[in-house]
């Protein structure tokens, strides 16, 4: 999710002339072979990231502008997961495709059992590609106006609008949502410089905004709640299309330890036809902000429990016991809903889980404890 999503969310969007956007799944199921990018002019990849140049979008044939993040009501009684996310692909002559997800959880608290609930939308062609303002630097904004295509309700709705400021904050306003998110102190580059190199499968900008304050409302039920929390926020784009062939699992972790400290983690597995994982890294974002590359060899992740779907028949992980020795990091991470299930094969030909989890154990021996957002993928049949 974002994110190293390596096997392309927005598949292979192609458009015909007479029968709109065909989805085709080939590039993202599992057992699909490595997918190489349509040759293309040389980029002289990687290039430093700019701030706020690259906020916006890139000629490239992939990208996404992700967010997730945990929400409260002013007094505490009622506590909320979101994801709002919008995608961009480019392949050859073909209009440009947009796709976006919105999901919202609530957590299971003062008696209640919890909910998850999600919509998307997708568009294709010029009056929604935001290439022009790339080099603009007043902010990058990006719309979604196409109706769901599983809900004709939607037609003539409002559009879905995520707005990215000169700052690197942002708004947000779709469905159930309509909030402001502050920027922090700077963002986080994944992989020391923010460019993840796939080797064969091409290579990806990719860089996060971990803790970012988020206040506003969101609609539950037809009732407007004031809401307050933190969003995390990711920006990945690059010329790749898919890397091998058994889907990813990915983790955003925002924890405190028993000083108050805030640390926040990123994890990426990424799974080959085989069920190995040709691909993990992470980063360690410390209480003084310095960021670390985390080698694979130092993360431990065991899943604990499944959720056998009963809408798809994916059997999801659910729940994982994460190590990563040389922090001195002991943690339990456990979904807040077994069903953050999107099946999103209308718009971007993929069924994914992804959902807000609770974090708790130890760090060099003290308590720790937050929230995370993880994110599945390769365990559901597209067929």
């Amino acid at each position: 999710m974002r994110r190293t999503l390596l096997a392309l969310l927005i598949a292979a969007l192609t458009v015909s002339a007479c029968n709109g956007p065909i989805l085709s799944n080939s590039a993202a199921a599992p057992g699909a072979p490595i997918v190489k990018a349509t040759p293309l002019a040389p980029r002289n990849d990687p290039q430093p990231i700019s701030f706020p140049r690259d906020d916006a979008a890139h000629d490239r044939l992939t990208e996404w502008w992700y967010v997730t993040g945990h929400l409260a009501t002013l007094d505490g009684t009622r506590e909320f997961g979101y994801e709002a996310v919008i995608f961009r692909a480019e392949r050859g002559a073909f209009p440009v495709t947009w796709a976006s997800h919105i999901a919202l959880t609530e957590k299971p608290r003062g008696g209640r059992t919890g909910s998850f609930q999600y919509v998307q939308r997708s568009e294709i062609g010029p009056q929604v590609d935001i290439l022009p303002q790339f080099f603009v630097p007043p902010a990058a904004a990006f719309a979604i106006t196409g109706a769901d295509p599983l809900n004709p309700a939607t037609l003539g709705s409002e559009p879905w609008v995520m707005n990215v400021g000169l700052d690197g904050g942002m708004q947000l306003y779709a469905e159930w949502l309509a909030l402001q998110l502050a920027a922090p102190a700077a963002p986080v580059l994944h992989d020391i410089d923010g460019w993840v190199d796939f080797e064969d499968a091409g290579g990806s900008y990719y860089y996060s905004r971990t803790r970012m304050p988020t206040q506003g409302t969101i609609t539950v039920d037809g009732v407007e709640l004031v809401v307050k929390g933190s969003s995390w926020f990711d920006h990945q784009w690059g010329d790749f299309i898919a890397i091998g062939g058994g889907g990813w699992d990915w983790f955003a972790l925002n924890m405190t330890d028993g000083a108050g400290r805030p640390i926040d983690v990123m994890l990426s597995f990424v799974r080959d036809a085989d069920g190995n994982y040709p691909l993990i890294y992470g980063t360690w974002v410390a209480a003084n902000g310095s960021v670390e590359r985390i080698p694979a060899s130092d993360i431990q992740l065991t899943a604990t429990g499944s959720w056998l779907s009963p809408a798809t028949g994916a059997n999801w992980p659910s729940g994982w016991r994460l190590e990563i020795p040389s922090k001195g990091l002991n943690v339990a991470i456990s979904p807040e809903v077994l069903n953050q299930e999107l099946d999103t094969r209308a718009t971007t030909g993929v069924i994914y889980w992804e959902g807000a989890n609770r974090v708790s154990g130890t760090l060099n021996g003290r308590p720790v404890s937050g929230a995370a957002y993880v994110e599945l993928t390769g365990y559901a049949s597209l067929r």
